[in-house]
């Protein structure tokens, strides 16, 4: 009678990290990592050593200052006064402002036409056609020099506003649209509850989001009773309920209350300046970068089998109601990654407002600053670090939301 036993396990041996396939490839990995980290220290000593024989070390002392230049659109207080380092973080905000809505406004352009192009109707799908083909094939500059040119030509100045009989006149007596931007109603609170602003306005933030996933849960609990009954509760009032109704008591707790722009001199005063250039990048952004996301949309629709579309309608739904129940979230799964790249474009395009005068971080720690410190290599180092760390989240952000909607196998 014979036993089975285990083969004697080889000694490790240094020749097998060449020749064993188990560690061959870890072996490659580490000495190109090594390799790599060499030539990033030689590069970085030599580039050290360099400065230090001029007469140049890399230092950040200079952020804190005075920066000496004024800047029109900014989100936080800024003066003149004020050091380079406030100068970073307002175009760093203002970055991040026409980014956002640019985002925003461009996934709302591109849903529409992408949709839209797959219309049966033969007029509204070239209308979409030669939309896409038009704004995707010329350089996001041109559009965002001929926006701000057609404002500032078109658009009255401020001294169309004045006198008995001016040749112009506010919209709703709170909307003023100039060749200097639009002037909009500002809210404030006469009572907050913080002395800050801005902390009064991170609870409003903080309500809306508690209302969300409350009215999330609402959804939730509707969509587990009609796989129970058969039948699905209502849920559009209370949804509106839970929407509005703590709002609307937040609000009147706060002392909710408008300032109104008003004509002062040569300019309006009060309310929140919309600046021209701030409007002329936003809506180039979003028209120019919608084409793209309409063919990402459109891609994915016809991704989605006919048999979906013609089973939805055999049971008697809508077009509209099979576009947005059956059709558009099974496209998700091949429209979010490549708009994940659209989002990013639309962040580093942002770049790009140093044409028409908007002070992003580009124009401010890239521009501005720069020329008047002379310390070019920190500040292209933090533009570098700024537009890393912002892609990065913005791809982390998208990533979790397409694995959300991805299709989940068994």
């Amino acid at each position: 009678m014979s036993t089975m036993t285990d083969p004697p396990k080889a000694d490790f041996r240094l020749s097998m990290l060449i020749n064993d396939t188990r560690y061959r490839s870890l072996t490659f990995q580490v000495i190109a990592a090594i390799v790599i980290a060499l030539c990033i220290w030689y590069l970085g000593n030599n580039l050290i050593q360099n400065l230090r024989a001029a007469g140049l070390n890399i230092s950040y002392s200079f952020l804190g200052d005075s920066a000496g230049y004024d800047i029109n659109q900014r989100l936080i207080e800024y003066d003149s006064q004020s050091s380079h380092g406030r100068a970073a973080v307002v175009g760093l905000l203002n970055t991040l402002l026409v980014a956002f809505l640019a985002c925003i406004t461009a996934t709302i352009f591109g849903v529409i036409a992408g949709v839209l192009r797959l219309s049966n109707n033969w007029l509204v799908s070239k209308l979409m056609a030669v939309y896409v083909e038009i704004f995707r094939n010329i350089p996001v500059l041109i559009w965002i020099i001929i926006i701000f040119t057609i404002m500032t030509a078109v658009l009255p100045g401020p001294r169309a506003f004045r006198g008995d009989n001016p040749t112009s006149s506010m919209l709703f007596d709170a909307f003023a649209f100039t060749n200097r931007g639009v002037y909009i109603p500002r809210p404030e609170f006469a009572h907050g509850l913080f002395s800050v602003t801005l902390l009064n306005w991170l609870v409003v933030i903080a309500g809306l989001v508690a209302s969300w996933f409350v009215a999330r849960e609402i959804e939730k609990r509707a969509a587990h009773k009609q796989e129970e009954t058969g039948i699905r509760p209502k849920t559009l009032l209370p949804k509106l309920a839970v929407w509005f109704g703590p709002f609307i008591v937040l609000m009147l707790l706060m002392g909710l209350t408008w300032n109104i722009p008003e004509l002062k001199g040569f300019n309006f005063s009060g309310g929140i300046k919309v600046g021209g250039p701030l409007i002329a990048l936003w809506f180039a952004l979003s028209i120019y970068t919608g084409a793209f996301i309409a063919e990402n949309v459109r891609a994915g629709i016809q991704a989605i089998s006919k048999g979906q579309t013609e089973a939805a309608a055999a049971l008697g739904l809508r077009p509209g109601r099979i576009m947005n129940l059956v059709v558009l979230p099974q496209a998700l799964r091949v429209i979010i990654p490549p708009l994940i790249s659209q989002y990013l474009n639309i962040t580093k395009n942002s770049s790009l407002a140093i044409a028409v005068g908007y002070a992003d971080i580009t124009a401010t720690l890239g521009g501005i600053t720069l020329n008047q410190t002379g310390r070019a290599i920190e500040c292209v180092l933090l533009l570098m670090l700024f537009y890393l760390t912002a892609s990065l989240l913005i791809s982390m952000a998208m990533n979790i939301y397409n694995a959300s909607v991805k299709l989940k196998e068994r």
